[in-house]
């Protein structure tokens, strides 16, 4: 396989995209990570392959996360874009290298206003502004989300 080289931008969305179609496998998630990988439109690069992997290790301290911020929702009622819009931007802030929580929510909404519905990058700017604040994560620019 060839190395592609992608934008962090770029890179979000094709973790983004790949984490997505999990939701509709989620028994296999290494072969519909590589399955995406090799499609040329969802290329991964290390960036986007270690959001993914962060992502499947850490996806029940996610999931937890996001539920524990849920009120009178649970995780099977959020709009599969929004949820893995923000399980993405959770293993970024959460886990990643880097710790730019401002860079991964506003990456999340922009991915929302894209594949979600039409209000729904609110919700999510919400519930990930508030685990930043939480976590300790939260810089200048996340204060302002």
């Amino acid at each position: 396989m060839e190395e592609i080289n992608l934008t962090r931008r770029q890179a979000r969305e094709h973790a983004f995209l790949a984490a997505f179609s999990l939701t509709f496998q989620p028994d296999e998630p290494h072969q519909t990570i590589q399955d995406c990988g090799e499609m040329p439109e969802i290329g991964h690069d290390d960036f986007s392959a270690r959001l993914l992997r962060d992502l499947t290790q850490h996806s029940a301290e996610i999931d937890a996360e996001i539920a524990g911020h849920l009120k009178g929702w649970s995780l099977g009622r959020l709009p599969r874009v929004s949820l893995t819009a923000m399980r993405i931007a959770l293993a970024e802030m959460l886990y990643g290298e880097e710790k730019k929580p401002a860079v991964a929510i506003n990456e999340a909404v922009e991915l929302v206003k894209k594949y979600g519905a039409e209000n729904d990058y609110q919700f999510v700017n919400g519930l990930l502004g508030t685990v930043a604040r939480e976590h300790g994560a939260a810089d200048e620019e996340t204060a302002q989300c």
